[in-house]
């Protein structure tokens, strides 16, 4: 059976089981109501999913916006290692670990995102940690710990989030301390000698103080083996610690945190999909997680920050808000595109950053209005460097710079009840970005540059060096209406632009793209959704249907070419034009009686250049090849289907989750590549849980990819002699079993 045909088979599937869920009005209707189970934050005696997607506590059926939202709980329940494991649940989103990394973030949400980590570019979809924003995606696949609840937003989101998310916003919330001595131990271990150990503590020193902190340590071997180096590949070593202190009086709240991430775990070098020449050393592997990669095995991420967060309630209807944080990180890697003992294509590199915002809100919840009122600063410095080895050459190009980042803000929200039923939304924002990019490259003869260590390779000609400056500036409103025709109903239709400055290409030659020092512009979205939000049989079905149109103009596309002439990698940053996305989107939750429940989603994506303007070949003249590219990590459809069954067993509660997740075919870049490209997969994976009476202690079992199924989630394409035909694929994880024990205090 062909992977298209399985995709097709799956999606029918769940249409038919998505189908048949709304064919059981008479049992829900005779089954006992009951609320539904928490799937996203605290949760109302009446089953109310409460989120904050709009800066307040709302029920998520009143929020005109496409969120998805899941508790912290729910996702240790299912085995979720990471916030990549989100993808399998919500519609059209991506999330991976980006090549050649084990913490660094990939996120697209309706085919908008940014694919490239380095320094100096802005991701599409904004990832705020306890409403901070996170400009750098290295460290930013988050674990599953400490947290309350991961909102989804899809869209963008400009006039309610401190920077703008131009693709749509992931939100994880922490969860707060209280005033209660708590805690909780939880211990794992699994396949591949999987290791976990977390920790949580809050201590209460006055009925108004309070101090907490938690540590999780996380190892496990790799999947597959250097075989040149005898190292593990896909292992996983890393440590995260958080600590707070929160401030509680009546109206007044303060929060002070610090998080820190140390990964060690090895740099992953892929595995070749091609072979050259018959060459022993650059034959493919048997296993898709082994490499033959020569360059070493030392790697490195460190993030940490600190912030303060404060909310004082000036009287019942104002609350005035503050959030100062200062994030930095550091990055030593290696990256071996070639996936052979010699340095064919070796890439040695080294990230630097730190980032400095304040956000102040002013929120008004008032009888028929509600709104928030923000200003928001970011103070930014990205920074790097990276060798581009070519040993067949016996040439060496270094690449180094900065970008530095001042951005200023101004955006408003506002909610009115024009009736009990009608309601209409309405925000508007201001951004003002100022960016100064210096980039510098060089060619030297000799295997690595003396900035990595080789002091006798031969300086040779300067193919860059400029420091630009450019400001970028943009008004983007959004304006709502929703009805509400009966209770739990909500109908709705939204307007909002997105927008994301532009930039300098930290990889740009200017001698094979001269228009490189004059910097790239920004990109921006035109997003219309119409949508339905509902609680049904007594509220025992609940129900999201979106659908929605998006023009895209500008996009910010990075192509990486070999270049044969210059002996190097060529690097441009395109402002792709036009295209056009539409698509549906679709959540359903099924609760006919406490002991069973049925949760699943639905994705449909249609992405289309409709203008591709690009500098080929170095010239100053642009050429248009929409009808040669495709959108990357957009597939056309993806859903879900999980069902859960819970019942007293042994003096205590078993719960029981299967669950099954597809993605259709999808592109790993703008350009289509047969060997690269990903085929229509399906995940099942299943969990089972026991839990005492009292919730204090938990044993689980969570078996992951149960079939064991292959699937790329990034690649290189660099073929060519010069090259070593370096065409290189990274794989998800395999089958896994994981046993799981918590206790709570």
């Amino acid at each position: 059976m062909s992977c298209n045909t399985l995709s097709a088979r799956i999606i029918l599937s769940l249409g038919v089981a998505a189908g048949a869920l709304m064919a059981m009005p008479a049992y829900a209707q005779d089954a006992e109501a009951a609320p539904a189970e928490p799937v996203a934050a605290e949760e109302a005696d009446s089953g109310e999913i409460v989120v904050t997607a709009r800066r307040r506590e709302e029920n998520l059926i009143d929020v005109p916006i496409s969120v998805s939202a899941l508790s912290g709980d729910a996702l240790e329940n299912q085995g979720a290692i990471d916030i990549t494991s989100l993808q399998d649940k919500t519609p059209n989103l991506t999330l991976q670990i980006a090549r050649g990394s084990n913490s660094t973030l990939i996120a697209f949400i309706r085919g908008v995102g940014q694919q490239d980590p380095l320094w100096g570019f802005e991701p599409g979809v904004g990832l705020y940690v306890d409403d901070v924003y996170v400009a750098r995606p290295q460290g930013a696949v988050l674990d599953i710990f400490d947290v309350q609840r991961v909102e989804i937003l899809r869209g963008p989101q400009g006039t309610l989030y401190g920077r703008n998310t131009i693709g749509g916003a992931i939100k994880y919330v922490t969860k707060r301390l209280g005033n209660e001595f708590e805690g909780e131990v939880r211990a794992a271990y699994g396949s591949y000698d999987q290791i976990d150990l977390i920790g949580q503590v809050t201590v209460p020193l006055s009925d108004n103080f309070s101090i907490g902190g938690a540590i999780a340590r996380y190892w496990r071997d790799g999947y597959g083996r250097n075989l040149t180096t005898g190292v593990d590949q896909y292992d996983k070593d890393v440590i995260a610690g958080r600590v707070s202190a929160e401030y509680t009086s009546d109206g007044v709240f303060f929060r002070l945190a610090a998080d820190k991430t140390v990964d060690k775990s090895n740099p992953r070098h892929g595995t070749r999909l091609v072979g050259n020449g018959g060459i022993p050393a650059f034959e493919p592997t048997k296993s898709v997680y082994d490499t033959r990669a020569g360059i070493g095995d030392d790697n490195k991420v460190e993030t940490q920050g600190v912030s303060l967060t404060g909310e004082i309630d000036i009287n019942d209807m104002l609350t005035f808000k503050t959030i100062s944080a200062y994030r930095d990180g550091h990055t030593e890697t290696l990256i071996d595109f070639d996936n052979t003992p010699g340095p064919v294509l070796d890439i040695p590199a080294r990230y630097d950053d730190r980032q400095f915002t304040q956000e102040l809100q002013l929120l008004y919840q008032g009888e028929r209005i509600q709104g928030v009122f923000g200003l928001y600063y970011l103070d930014a410095r990205a920074s790097g460097a990276f060798d581009t080895v070519l040993g067949l050459a016996n040439t060496t190009t270094l690449t180094s710079g900065s970008v530095k980042t001042k951005s200023y803000a101004a955006f408003a929200d506002v909610n009115f009840d024009l009736t009990d039923k009608l309601k209409i939304s309405a925000g508007l924002r201001y951004t003002k970005d100022d960016k100064t990019g210096t980039v510098y490259r060089q060619n030297f003869t000799g295997i690595r540059s003396p900035e990595f260590g080789n002091a006798a390779a031969i300086p040779g000609l300067v193919r860059t060096d400029y420091t630009n400056s450019r400001s970028f500036d943009e008004f983007t409103p959004r304006v709502s209406l929703s009805y509400e025709p009966i209770e739990d109903l909500n109908l709705y239709a939204s307007y909002g632009k997105g927008f994301k400055s532009g930039g300098f290409d930290m990889r740009g030659d200017a001698i094979f793209t001269p228009t490189t020092v004059d910097g790239y512009a920004p990109e921006t979205v035109d997003a219309f959704e119409v949508g339905m939000k509902g609680a049904f049989l007594d509220r025992t079905l609940f129900l999201n249907v979106a659908g929605y149109y998006s023009d895209y103009k500008d996009q910010q596309v990075t192509i990486q070419v070999p270049n044969i002439v210059t002996g190097g990698i060529a690097s441009f940053v395109d402002n792709a034009g036009k295209a056009e996305i539409y698509g549906l989107e679709f959540e359903a939750r099924l609760v006919p009686s406490p002991d069973f429940s049925v949760n699943a989603s639905l994705g449909y994506t249609h992405a289309d250049y409709k203008e591709f303007l690009t500098f080929i070949g170095g010239g100053t003249t642009p050429v248009d090849v929409a009808d040669q590219r495709v959108f990357q990590n957009t597939p056309t459809w993806n859903a879900s289907l999980s069902a859960t069954w819970s019942g007293d067993f042994a003096g205590g509660r078993v719960e029981l989750t299967p669950a099954i997740s597809m993605r259709s075919d999808y592109n790993m870049f703008e350009i289509p590549n047969p060997i690269l490209d990903q085929d229509g997969y399906a995940l099942v994976d299943t969990s089972a849980s026991w839990t005492t009476a009292d919730e204090r202690f938990k044993l689980g079992v969570h078996l992951r990819n149960l079939f064991d199924t292959r699937y790329r989630v990034g690649g290189y394409n660099f073929p060519g002699a010069l090259f070593g035909n370096s065409i290189i694929g990274y794989y998800g994880p395999p089958r896994t079993a994981t046993l799981t024990a918590e206790y709570r205090f």
